[in-house]
């Protein structure tokens, strides 16, 4: 039968065409669409995660409850020392300290006075630790645009926008005006290295990266920090590992009284995360059930066009005893064979289009300008193996939906008329 219907497929491609396009173009659109959600949600945890969340963080209860208003007055003490508890107690994870500051950039002129000031959102991080991670998670070295890395302590790297504004090169003094730990005005010099440009607006716009130990040292913080990272060693995000490693961390210290005590929190409890995540995600089914609604609207009323342009074909075959359900079936399964093809080759440029975007990446930094999300301004899609199944699900299940509904009127023919039909 199959063979039967094959033939009948290949040779009138009047009743096969219109369908395989409305399948194939549903079915290009899903499969490019989801994508381009997941691209966007992987470029998005990715970048989170390296220049703010972590896939786990640990801080002081009391800086955890402020958290995004980087307050470090509630630091906290004696980060050395939890490095260690840390290290030993999930030896697979990677940890590294952080403290964000923010305050005035100066820039003096020959006579010492402030050419340009501006403000700056700064960035502490382990630049010379023989073991740190910090060069490889921020990838320093390909970020930088003029100069060089840090190579010694009281080195910094400004962001290429900022030192655009302010007029500073490599090699300038800058003054870092802030507050100590304790609140008190605090003012250290530093020798600008080179500029940076992480390809995330939200950091460029006014970004300050510096040793941490030089920040330490500035802000009055001797052992300690606002934050410790925790990164999976193949830096992926896993949240079921995240939410149960910070489980165990915080039932070990739930009895704990004090506000300066440790907490552990993931990457998706922190400044809305979940939520937005969780959007991403609903986009992506979204996605499907609108495009299998607006196909099954298509082909059935393409399969109602088609039964009445076959009207005879269907009178003749019921008319030489053909049982109603065994046409209704056989036309059913014409339709999902028409409906494999169009998915398979739909399926097959909508996975073309997503790879393209996955290397070449979109352009998107004109819509970046004031944006606060970390995410880089080049979307890339992101091609995973459900990418090659999704468009089943519409391009099938709507191919179902639109011929089963236009083929009961079969069951409305009535046997006694149909020599009057096939004489008219």
């Amino acid at each position: 039968m199959i063979k039967f219907l094959l033939k009948g497929i290949f040779r009138d491609r009047s009743r096969s065409l219109f369908p395989f396009l409305t399948v194939a173009v549903g079915v290009m659109l899903t499969v490019f669409l989801y994508c381009y959600i997941k691209g966007a949600e992987s470029n998005f945890i990715e970048s989170s995660a390296r220049f703010s969340t972590g896939h786990v963080k640990v801080m002081s209860r009391a800086y955890a409850a402020e958290a995004d208003q980087n307050p470090n007055e509630l630091a906290y003490i004696g980060v050395k020392s939890l490095l260690g508890e840390l290290r030993q107690e999930f030896p697979e994870m990677i940890w590294t300290p952080r403290i964000r500051f923010g305050g005035l950039l100066d820039i003096p002129d020959e006579t010492g006075e402030t050419r340009s000031q501006g403000p700056v959102a700064g960035l502490a991080v382990d630049l010379f630790g023989s073991e740190s991670p910090e060069r490889l998670i921020l990838d320093i070295e390909k970020a930088v645009q003029s100069g060089n890395p840090p190579r010694k302590p009281g080195e910094i790297l400004v962001s290429a926008d900022l030192a655009s504004t302010l007029d500073v090169r490599p090699g300038d003094t800058a003054t870092l005006i802030s507050s100590t730990m304790n609140g008190s005005l605090a003012m250290a010099n530093f020798t600008v290295a080179g500029t940076i440009r992480f390809g995330v607006t939200a950091m460029d716009r006014g970004a300050v990266l510096a040793d941490l130990r030089d920040i330490q040292e500035a802000l009055d913080m001797e052992d300690a920090a606002g934050e410790i990272l925790g990164f999976d060693q193949d830096f992926i995000y896993r949240d079921r590992d995240a939410e149960d490693m910070a489980g165990r961390f915080n039932a070990l210290r739930e009895a704990e009284g004090g506000e300066f005590l440790p907490v552990m929190v993931t990457l998706k409890s922190q400044s809305g995360l979940a939520d937005l995540l969780a959007m991403m995600g609903m986009f992506s089914s979204v996605v499907v059930v609108i495009f299998v609604a607006a196909m099954s609207i298509v082909l059935w009323n393409a399969g109602l066009m088609g039964s009445l342009r076959r009207y005879g074909e269907i009178g003749v075959r019921l008319a030489m005893g053909e049982d109603k359900a065994h046409l209704y079936r056989s036309l059913i399964a014409e339709s999902m064979l028409i409906a494999i093809f169009g998915t398979i080759a739909g399926t097959a440029v909508g996975v073309a289009i997503a790879y393209y975007i996955q290397v070449h990446g979109i352009d998107i930094s004109s819509l970046m300008k004031s944006s606060s999300l970390m995410i880089t301004d080049v979307l890339r899609a992101q091609v995973t193996p459900l990418s090659f199944v999704i468009g089943f699900m519409p391009g099938l299940g709507a191919t179902f939906i639109g011929t089963s509904i236009s083929g009961i009127g079969i069951y409305r023919r009535k046997t006694s008329t149909l020599m009057k039909e096939l004489e008219a």
